[in-house]
């Protein structure tokens, strides 16, 4: 039984809208009723729940900011760092499903498509009916997606395209995916790639200890022909496929506290219950300490976000800021995923508890959408200038 209270020690609830506290506690419902009862199962089974697609698209988790004439509610920024938190406390691959299809599939549709791109996969997008991937990463090519070999040639009415993408969640069940290739110029431009196309394929990856309640898998693209309606016209550089990664870097930096609450949450309650030494372990000083420092690092990060979450929805939030919250919320969530796991001994490793799932999804987490050294460098490169990239 999912019995998680979420923790708010500077009584943040007080800062948020009756529309934030009403989207956030009806995304948690959704959890406690459709996640929590079934994720660890699945989890052990490396299996996608691919029956919660439509139930995400009924709750309105796909693409929270697009505008309803697009199928989506039109909500504010903050409101999707709370559903994306909520979502995460469940489980990193759920939210994943849910940051990929908003962020990196509806996102560049929405701003760099055409009307009539927009019309035809949004609304299907946000309901659920189709799910979407991204494709940016390659085989070779992942903290420096500039140097992609992915391209297309012009063919009249179509283009056709060649190359691969890895690491790429919801690959094995997508109708649609967002694919940043290059054009015979070398510009990097976006299509969209549609499943049954002929030499389109998405082969799953297997035998993963992470993310393992999340479908991951390949592009594979052979003389795949693309119709010409179908490359996004509003933005091309790699500049556009890194716009998507802030909205999607932003998503993660609250859904990683989330994860962290979770952990917090089972490793409180569990100390109160737990008796060594004719006294429940809450008792003893280095418990205490355990769990004071935790609830301060997700304290810190909650208003970290909150603060992000207002500068976004005004339009000024920098990429360089969205990269200091992801950085700093995942490493805060892995740190207190194990400390947690130490506090429940032996259990902490079971199925039982959500903790060591959380764990194992937390170093996928780290790693993608920038990994933790690249975003360190992404903030020494804001603050002095210097670009120790190259």
């Amino acid at each position: 039984m999912d019995v998680f209270q979420h923790p708010d020690y500077y009584l943040l609830d007080e800062l948020l809208s009756d529309e934030h506290k009403m989207v956030r506690d009806a995304t948690r419902d959704w959890v406690k009723r459709s996640v929590s009862p079934i994720i660890e199962d699945y989890a052990q089974r490396a299996a996608f729940p691919e029956h919660l697609v439509k139930e995400m698209g009924e709750v309105g988790l796909f693409g929270p900011y697009i505008p309803e004439e697009y199928g989506g509610p039109g909500l504010d920024h903050i409101s999707y760092g709370l559903m994306m938190q909520e979502v995460e406390r469940g489980d990193s691959g759920i939210r994943s499903t849910c940051s990929v299809q908003s962020s990196l599939v509806m996102f560049p549709i929405y701003a760099y498509g055409s009307e009539e791109q927009k019309q035809r996969f949004l609304p299907k997008l946000a309901t659920g009916e189709y799910l979407g991937s991204f494709g940016l990463t390659e085989p070779n090519f992942g903290s420096n997606p500039g140097g992609m070999t992915t391209s297309f040639k012009d063919a009249g009415d179509h283009v056709i395209l060649n190359g691969a993408k890895m690491w790429i969640s919801n690959a094995p069940f997508c109708h649609v995916a967002v694919v940043w290739a290059k054009n015979e110029e070398g510009r990097i431009k976006g299509l969209i790639v549609e499943r049954g196309m002929e030499g389109f394929t998405t082969p799953e990856t297997h035998n993963k200890w992470s993310l393992r309640a999340s479908a991951t898998g390949e592009l594979v693209f052979d003389n795949v022909k693309v119709p010409k309606a179908n490359i996004l016209p509003g933005r091309d550089g790699l500049g556009a496929p890194l716009s998507c990664l802030d909205s999607a870097r932003f998503g993660i930096a609250w859904g990683a506290i989330g994860a962290a609450m979770d952990c917090y949450d089972a490793a409180l309650r569990y100390s109160k219950e737990r008796i060594q030494f004719g006294k429940p372990i809450a008792g003893f000083q280095l418990q205490q300490k355990k769990l004071a420092e935790m609830i301060t690092e997700i304290t810190k990060a909650q208003l970290l976000t909150f603060r992000l979450g207002q500068l976004k929805n005004e339009g000024r939030a920098s990429s360089a800021q969205i990269s200091m919250a992801k950085r700093n919320n995942v490493d805060m969530a892995i740190h207190i995923a194990r400390e947690a796991r130490q506090m429940l001994g032996g259990m902490g490793i079971t199925g039982d508890f959500s903790i060591m799932r959380h764990m194992m999804n937390l170093e996928s987490v780290i790693t993608y959408e920038g990994t933790h050294d690249i975003h360190l460098l992404i903030t020494g490169l804001d603050i002095t200038g210097e670009n120790a990239f190259v």
